[in-house]
C-alpha cells in the first residue's frame, strides 16, 4: 500500500508517466489483495482496460467472489458494455455479502436502459432483503426522484436522514429540497437548501435555493442566489428570466432590463426573454423597444401567442390598424389562427372603414365571445353602425348584464330605446 500511496504522490505531483511505470512494476510481483488495490487504482486514475485485466485474472481465480463480479461490472459500464455488465451482476449469488451492491448496480443498469419497473423491483427486492440499510433507502430515493415520483423519494431520503449515514460526494438534504421543491412544498424545501448547501455547494443546488425563494416571493434572496448561480456560471440560460422578474418584482425595473440583455448575449433565440423585455420595454414607457423586442420573437417563432397577442394589442391601442393588419396576415400566412386575433382584425378593419369584411369576421367569432364585456360593447356598437340598432340592443345588453359597473352602457340604451 506503501508503494500504491507513492504512486498517487508522483502522479500528483505530475509524475503521471513515472508514476504509471512504478504501478505496473508493483503489478508484477503483487499478492491477490494488493492486486485489487491496484485494480481500484488504475480504476481511479480512468485506465479501465488495465483494471479490467487484473479483475480479469482474480476472476478466473475466485469464480465465487461478488465483490469481483460487481468490480467487474462497474469496468463494463464505463465501457459502455451494459449488457455484459448485467450478466457479471447475475453472477452474485443472494448469500454473497456483494449482493446488495450488486442489486443497486442492476438497478441503475435497467434504469439507463429504460426498463424502469425491472430496476424498481431490483431496489424493492433489495431494500426486503436489507430493511434499514441506509444505501439501499437512499438508491429507493435517487431512483424516484429521478423519475419524477417525488413524493416517494422523499419518505426514503428521510430514513436516510434519521440513519446518520453519509455518503461521498452527496448531500440527503439537498435531494430532500429537490423533491419538496419539485411538490410545490416551497417552505419545507428552503430548510433543506440551507442545510444542504452547508455540506455541499452545487450550481444545480444553489439555482434550485433561488428558485424556491423566488416561489416563496422572497425575492432579495432570490436575487442574491441568482447571482450566485451567474457567478458560477454566466451562460446558465435558466436563471436570467427569473433573476430578470426578481428584480422587477423589488421595482428595480432597469437591472431587470440589464438581467434580461445580458441573457440574450448567451442565448440570443431565448423566446421568453425577449417576450420579457418587450413587455418590460412598455412598462419602462419605451414602446418603440418593446416593439422591436415582440417582432424579434415573432420573427424567431411566429406561433408564439403571448408574443403576437401583446405585440395586437399594443399596436390596438396606439390604433396603428394598417400594422395591426399587417401583423394579422402575416401570423395566418403561417397558417396560425387565434380568436383573439380575429377579434383584433375585425375592429382594425372597422377602423379602416371596411365594414363588409368586418362583418363577416364578427359574425365568426361572435358565438366565442359571449362572456367578454369589452368584445359584446365593441360589437354592438358596430351592429349600430350597420344600420342593426335591436340586434345591438341585445349585445350592449349582454355586456351590461355581465358587468353591471357598466353605467355608460345602461344610459346609451335608454337613449337608444328613448329614440326610436
Amino acid at each position: 500500500m506503501q508503494q500504491v500511496n507513492k504512486v498517487f504522490e508522483l502522479i500528483e505531483a505530475g509524475e503521471v508517466e513515472k508514476g504509471l511505470a512504478m504501478l505496473e512494476n508493483i503489478e508484477q510481483d503483487a499478492n491477490h489483495d494488493t492486486k485489487y488495490t491496484i485494480a481500484e487504482t488504475y480504476f481511479e486514475l480512468g485506465h479501465i482496460d488495465k483494471a479490467k485485466n487484473i479483475i480479469d485474472e482474480l476472476l478466473m481465480l475466485y469464480p465465487d467472489e461478488g465483490s469481483l463480479y460487481a468490480f467487474a461490472a462497474e469496468l463494463l459500464i464505463d465501457l459502455g458494455e451494459e449488457d455484459e455488465a448485467i450478466e457479471m451482476l447475475l453472477e452474485i449469488k443472494e448469500e454473497d455479502p456483494a449482493f446488495l451492491q450488486g442489486q443497486l448496480l442492476l438497478a441503475d443498469l435497467y434504469q439507463m436502459q429504460g426498463l424502469d419497473e425491472v430496476a424498481e423491483q431490483k431496489l424493492l427486492f433489495a431494500s426486503k432483503l436489507a430493511p434499514e440499510e441506509p444505501i439501499i433507502a437512499y438508491g429507493l430515493g435517487q431512483f424516484y426522484l429521478e423519475r419524477g415520483d417525488y413524493n416517494k423519494s422523499i419518505q426514503f431520503f428521510k430514513k436516510v436522514l434519521q440513519s446518520g449515514e453519509t455518503f461521498e460526494h452527496v448531500s440527503i438534504n439537498l435531494c430532500l429540497a429537490e423533491a419538496y421543491s419539485a411538490t410545490g412544498q416551497f417552505e419545507d424545501a428552503l430548510g433543506y437548501y440551507e442545510k444542504g448547501l452547508k455540506e455541499r455547494t452545487e450550481m444545480s443546488a444553489v439555482f434550485g435555493y433561488a428558485y424556491t425563494a423566488y416561489q416563496l416571493e422572497m425575492f432579495p434572496l432570490a436575487i442574491e442566489q441568482f447571482k450566485i448561480v451567474k457567478e458560477m456560471d454566466h451562460e446558465f440560460s435558466s436563471l436570467y428570466p427569473y433573476l430578470a422578474k426578481a428584480y422587477e418584482a423589488e421595482h428595480f425595473l432597469d437591472k431587470a432590463m440589464t438581467v434580461l440583455e445580458d441573457g440574450l448575449k448567451v442565448d440570443e433565440y431565448n423566446e421568453e426573454l425577449y417576450v420579457h423585455a418587450g413587455k418590460l420595454s412598455f412598462k419602462m414607457k419605451d414602446p418603440e423597444k418593446g416593439e422591436d423586442y415582440l417582432r424579434k420573437v415573432i420573427a424567431i417563432n411566429p406561433s408564439h401567442f403571448e408574443a403576437v397577442r401583446t405585440l395586437a394589442a399594443y399596436l390596438k391601442h396606439e390604433e396603428k390598424y394598417e400594422d395591426l393588419l399587417e401583423l394579422v396576415s402575416h401570423i395566418k400566412d403561417f397558417g396560425e389562427t387565434d380568436p383573439l386575433l380575429d377579434w383584433y382584425e375585425a375592429s382594425a378593419l372597422k377602423e379602416e372603414d371596411d365594414y363588409e369584411k368586418a362583418s363577416v369576421i364578427y359574425e365568426e367569432i361572435q358565438s366565442q365571445f359571449q362572456h367578454d364585456p369589452d368584445f359584446l360593447e365593441e360589437y354592438g356598437h358596430f351592429l349600430l353602425e350597420m344600420g342593426e340598432r335591436d340586434r345591438a340592443i341585445v349585445e350592449l345588453t349582454k355586456a351590461l348584464t355581465l358587468d353591471k359597473g357598466r353605467i355608460h352602457i345602461s344610459e346609451f340604451i335608454t337613449e337608444l330605446e328613448q329614440n326610436y
